[in-house]
């Protein structure tokens, strides 16, 4: 199960930093620099809470 959520959370990473990467092209640089950090601390959280064993 602890593979599957790591696995899981990488996947949702890498989306949302793609979806950062494309504000990024458009001009959007606040929008894309915090919808990186919300994929920073998707994967952060995680850790504390879920993974905590």
């Amino acid at each position: 199960m602890t593979a599957f959520t790591i696995v899981l959370i990488i996947f949702i990473f890498f989306y949302t930093a793609g979806y950062s990467l494309q504000l990024w092209k458009e001009k959007n640089k606040l929008g894309s620099i915090s919808v990186f950090i919300l994929a920073l601390a998707l994967v952060v959280t995680p850790f504390f809470t879920v993974l905590n064993k």
